[in-house]
């Protein structure tokens, strides 16, 4: 049996070993780190928490191998159904979700009492539909109507609801999207309108939430963030756990492997998520840190490849979005840790502790490694190489494009 799951194993062999050596690091970085989550949590012990993790990372490669097994034109025709379901989930979780940290961003199922992120269903389901409009409407894509319609329209409601309580999600997902619009070649003013339509009801909810017209938003909590990040005073408690990163930070120096050695993660509250990485670089210095950075360097990279290599617009389109997402939440969490952003709050993709992000992150690079597999399967004639290179389609074209 292990035998032919092997064997059935297809895609970005070297998308599948980022995962793996992604998946060793998170689990040696959250044993590491999550004793002040077993001391929140009352479980009292590191090692009950491994085990959930590991089951955790388990679920997660379940899910991307059952994923990429499935042809991924199917998700084309799932898209409009799951942005509909996104748009509600995202509007029960602003009047009905659970808080936590000050942040109301999670949604209960009953009964089985699971939670989960709305936005992590969110962002699969713009960046599919995003990615099958434009694939279908390459005919008219110049058409402004169109365009207001099916792009504009659906790009900014979702980023505004999941703006109103996770600010930094909703913009790494609103410039995958711009991203997505221009390699799909619409027209630069339109993807300008599109850009200055976004910064426009992104401002107004910020005037609303800032000036306290309406009662929702966490305007203050970002201006707090900047403000700190501008002007930082470290013995202020606004910046504790920045002061503790810099800290770890700094006794990692330039080249250390001390796995579990860390001892700043007792002080970060957040060590095992938002802060992960500052846990990297004290026990693995420097040099770790940059290997780190280099995998999803190399991630995006071969996203690129696939690309180019792609000669339906729908999968490559996807794919590059779901690459893009992965790729900018990692750069800001690094970014974040080092005090290059003010503090966002977002985990490192495929390392940080947690199940839903694991699950919905394992659901993109199984989507990713399904158009690979089509695309080793059915590759490039001489007629068709390269998706910027070819002609734009027809309405015939797109038809069969879409619904392969």
């Amino acid at each position: 049996m292990f035998k032919n799951l092997i064997n059935n194993i297809k895609g970005d062999k070297y998308i599948w070993y980022i995962a793996a050596i992604l998946a060793v690091f998170s689990m040696l970085l959250v044993y590491s780190s999550a004793r002040t989550l077993a001391y929140k949590s009352m479980h009292g012990s590191t090692e009950i928490l491994l085990v959930k993790h590991l089951m955790n990372l388990g679920i997660g490669f379940g899910v991307i191998y059952l994923v990429h097994r499935v042809d991924h034109r199917y998700f084309s025709r799932i898209a409009q159904l799951m942005l509909i379901l996104s748009i509600f989930l995202l509007a029960y979780t602003l009047v009905f979700g659970i808080s936590t940290n000050d942040a109301t961003r999670w949604v209960k199922i009953p009964v089985i009492g699971l939670r989960f992120q709305s936005s992590d269903i969110a962002r699969l389901a713009l960046i599919m539909y995003t990615s099958r409009t434009i694939s279908k409407m390459q005919g008219v894509i110049k058409d402004f109507k169109e365009v207001s319609i099916y792009l504009m329209g659906p790009i900014v409601l979702i980023c505004a609801l999941i703006m109103l309580e996770n600010l930094s999600t909703a913009a790494i997902l609103f410039m995958t999207c711009i991203v997505i619009l221009f390699i799909g070649r619409v027209s630069t003013k339109y993807i300008l309108f599109i850009f200055g339509g976004g910064l426009l009801v992104g401002g107004m909810l910020f005037a609303l939430s800032f000036f306290k017209i309406v009662d929702f938003g966490r305007a203050d909590t970002w201006v707090g963030r900047v403000d700190s990040w501008l002007h930082p005073d470290y013995s202020s408690d606004d910046l504790f756990q920045q002061k503790q990163a810099n800290i770890a930070m700094a006794k990692g120096g330039f080249f250390r492997i001390a796995p579990g050695k860390s001892t700043q993660c007792n002080f970060l509250p957040e060590a095992y998520s938002d802060y992960i990485f500052s846990t990297l670089v004290e026990e693995y210095g420097l040099v770790g840190a940059i290997f780190i950075l280099c995998l999803y360097l190399f991630f995006l990279y071969r996203i690129v490849v696939l690309y180019n290599k792609s000669t339906k617009a729908f999968g490559a389109l996807m794919a590059v979005g779901l690459g893009i997402s992965i790729t900018m939440q990692a750069v800001m969490h690094m970014a974040v840790n080092t005090h290059l952003l003010p503090n966002t709050g977002i985990t490192l993709p495929l390392i940080s502790w947690g199940g839903t992000s694991i699950v919905a992150n394992s659901i993109a690079l199984g989507i990713i490694l399904s158009v690979s597999a089509y695309v080793e399967k059915a590759p490039a004639t001489n007629s068709e190489v390269g998706l910027v290179k070819k002609r734009s389609p027809k309405k015939k074209d797109i038809v069969n494009d879409i619904h392969g």
